[in-house]
């Protein structure tokens, strides 16, 4: 691991459909030479960068440090060339460490056994040395690997990040499913809100999306929230540098407008709420308990709608026809002047809104492959604009 300012590729994981937000983020935080791969954005930058990349990044699962890629036959050349490497540089016989798997290969294609592969090599690289060797800890390790072969192309990264980035840490209870958080920032994101109107989610859930909002429309980093970060345990963690990122709130900015959220469920609400309270943003939110279908008024003159609702894998199907049919009603009654986004897996309910979509993103919720729709929300009729099949 290289000096303060000497600039090393990364790898950012990401969502499927979200390459482009994230990349576009990469950018705005210095990143140079960026790559854009399925479900990944490759990039190059410094220490200061990947500190940043994991504290700030709002769609990122993950921000990886490639070390090490080289040409492999079977999993004795794997062993020879995980051996070969200067090892004590990144581990100490007192270190533990854990490795994450991954493979797209006609030869290797049982993933445990060469994680077992590349763990029997670090360990012999230690015991030849010293008769000592490091621990595996699957749970909380000082080093996390990351092992990926595609074909026979091996690469050996360091996870910067350790436990997933959706995992922001101001979530202290959830309803049934929740939206990932990185999604729900990758939505706000595609649809082009930065804060500059309302926002409502009239479907809000654990408050999810309601919460991304906020963080979006101040600028307030999502990693703030974590208690600890993988790189923290490598060798050369740089405390001071690592710090003065984490405290710097110098980019955040005034938020004008306000967020609006509501479900058909007081259980809901009420995680909501203690969700949103975790994150410090209940001055910028108003929750209330009511289904959509008893909007009379839009909670605000214009805006920006984004939500999610059911999908219909709990539901049967008539109850979820007369949801979308509702949710179309509502939405050309009462929010003319706003525009909508939702997030649906379901082809059939999006033609039950009865309302013509401007624009469409594939995106994937889960193992759900789903469609993210754009409706603007017109005064009134307007030619050229009819129904859905």
């Amino acid at each position: 691991m290289r000096g303060l300012n000497k600039e090393f590729k990364m790898i950012a994981k990401t969502m499927m459909g979200l390459e482009d937000v994230l990349a576009g983020e990469l950018i705005a935080l210095g990143a140079n030479n960026l790559e854009i791969g399925k479900r990944m954005v490759s990039f190059t930058g410094d220490l200061t960068l990947m500190y940043r990349a994991n504290v700030c990044c709002r769609t990122a699962l993950r921000i990886l440090r490639p070390v090490y890629s080289f040409n492999a036959r079977n999993t004795d050349d794997i062993y020879k060339k995980i051996k070969a490497m200067n090892w004590a540089e990144h581990l100490s016989v007192d270190s533990t460490f854990a490795i994450d798997a991954v493979t797209f290969s006609d030869v290797f294609n049982h993933s445990k056994f060469v994680a077992y592969r590349v763990k029997d090599a670090i360990v012999d690289y230690f015991m030849q040395r010293s008769g000592e060797r490091p621990s595996v800890n699957i749970d909380n390790p000082d080093l996390l690997i990351n092992f990926h072969i595609a074909q026979n192309t091996c690469t050996l990264s360091f996870d910067s990040s350790g436990e997933s980035l959706h995992k922001r840490g101001y979530r202290v209870a959830q309803t049934e499913a929740p939206l990932n958080e990185v999604l729900a920032a990758g939505m706000i994101l595609k649809s082009g809100w930065h804060g500059e109107s309302n926002f409502v989610d009239p479907m809000c859930g654990s408050g999810t999306l309601l919460i991304e909002a906020a963080l979006i429309a101040t600028n307030t980093p999502p990693g703030i929230y974590r208690k600890s970060f993988a790189f923290e345990k490598w060798k050369n963690f740089n405390q001071d540098l690592f710090e003065s990122i984490y405290n710097d709130d110098s980019n955040e900015r005034q938020f004008n407008f306000k967020i609006y959220g509501s479900d058909i469920s007081n259980e809901a609400v009420e995680i909501a709420r203690s969700n949103i309270k975790s994150a410090g943003m209940s001055q910028y939110i108003d929750l209330k308990v009511m289904p959509i279908e008893d909007y009379k008024e839009a909670p605000a003159e214009g805006g920006m709608l984004i939500f999610n609702p059911p999908y219909g894998e709990r539901l049967k199907p008539e109850n979820i026809d007369k949801l979308y049919e509702a949710i179309g009603e509502r939405l050309k009654h009462v929010f003319p002047g706003y525009k909508a986004w939702i997030l649906s897996h379901r082809k059939e309910c999006f033609g039950r809104l009865g309302l013509k979509h401007s624009a469409k993103i594939p995106l994937k919720n889960g193992s759900l492959d789903c469609e993210f729709r754009c409706y603007d929300l017109f005064a009134g009729k307007r030619k050229g604009i009819k129904k859905e099949d």
